[in-house]
């Protein structure tokens, strides 16, 4: 039996309460928090029990131990040697969804990047409306080196983040950027030490929280649009 099949909702996302917001963890820090289909819904019931308390005003996205998320746990499909995997199941149940809901989120979402953000995982941090990165973190378009493509919306993501030319570099070599390089494509909001990563990331909240949440939210729709 696997790992994963011994995991719950109530451990598979952490939720910290604060004045004004909340803390979601990813919370499987063995597998670098990469996504099965019991961590997708865990994570889209938090975000919308965040969604639906008047009191959180912004949020704050992590990854426990030392990756933000690794993207897809491959390890966790389970498709008979017979059997062609069904991929487009996989994005239009769970991480199409994901990123619905993300964007439709009444407050602003910071994700506070502590480690490798791959794949799938590398798009959900993309999503964040400010994106801190610890200096030691990498973010990794893997999917060429699987015969894929950038999922969770990172096609569209990448060329308006990073421009045309990053973005196919990225998506075809499949190689790693660091903290530093996102920085200064304009991917992500700021750099921080690794000590100072969730200070940064509490002191951002605590911001936003005393900022009119439905502007704030109007702001995020008008940009997207």
């Amino acid at each position: 039996m696997s790992q994963a099949s011994h995991e719950t909702s109530e451990t598979l996302v952490l939720v910290a309460h604060h004045a004004g917001y909340r803390v979601l963890t990813l919370n499987r820090p063995d597998r670098l928090n990469a996504f099965t289909e019991p961590l997708h819904l865990a994570l889209r019931g938090a975000l919308s029990e965040a969604a639906a308390d008047p009191e959180c005003r912004a949020l704050i996205l992590t990854g426990a131990g030392r990756g933000f998320c690794a993207g897809q746990d491959l390890a966790a499909r389970n498709f008979a040697p017979d059997v062609e995997p069904d991929l487009s199941r996989t994005l239009d149940a769970f991480y199409n969804p994901l990123v619905r809901q993300i964007r439709d989120l009444p407050m602003p979402l910071i994700c506070a990047v502590n480690g490798v953000a791959a794949g799938a995982g590398a798009s959900l941090a993309f999503h964040g409306d400010l994106v801190l990165a610890a200096r030691s973190a990498k973010f990794l378009q893997a999917f060429a080196k699987l015969g894929l493509i950038p999922d969770a919306g990172g096609t569209w993501l990448l060329p308006r983040l990073a421009g045309r030319a990053r973005a196919r570099g990225m998506a075809l070599l499949a190689e790693p950027i660091t903290a530093e390089q996102a920085e200064t494509w304009g991917m992500i909001w700021r750099v921080v030490d690794d000590a100072d990563l969730m200070a940064e990331a509490h002191r951002l909240a605590a911001q936003l929280a005393q900022a009119p949440t439905y502007g704030l939210a109007l702001i995020r729709r008008a940009l997207d649009a």
